[in-house]
């Protein structure tokens, strides 16, 4: 599984390093995408539960039809797939 820009305690200092303190959070953020990953697709940070949430999915028997080399929750934004 891809994981895509995803709201840590980590990436949100990155993130206030890159547009300021001083912006309430979900200022900030919004600032970050429209700057820094203009091409995301949802313009925002994923939440980990949302990666969890696909977790879960696929080791439940909803997935049992489900296949595949890599399955993305990257909200539509990913930089490259290969390094």
């Amino acid at each position: 599984m891809i994981a895509g820009p995803t709201h840590t305690g980590g990436v949100e200092d990155f993130v206030r390093s890159l547009v300021g303190d001083d912006l309430p959070w979900d200022d900030a953020q919004r600032e970050f995408m429209r700057t820094h990953r203009p091409r995301s697709l949802i313009q925002r940070l994923i939440e980990p539960e949302e990666i969890a949430d696909m977790c879960v999915y696929l080791a439940s028997p909803l997935a049992s039809a489900t296949t595949g080399g890599a399955l993305r929750v990257d909200g539509g934004y990913v930089d490259a797939i290969l390094p």
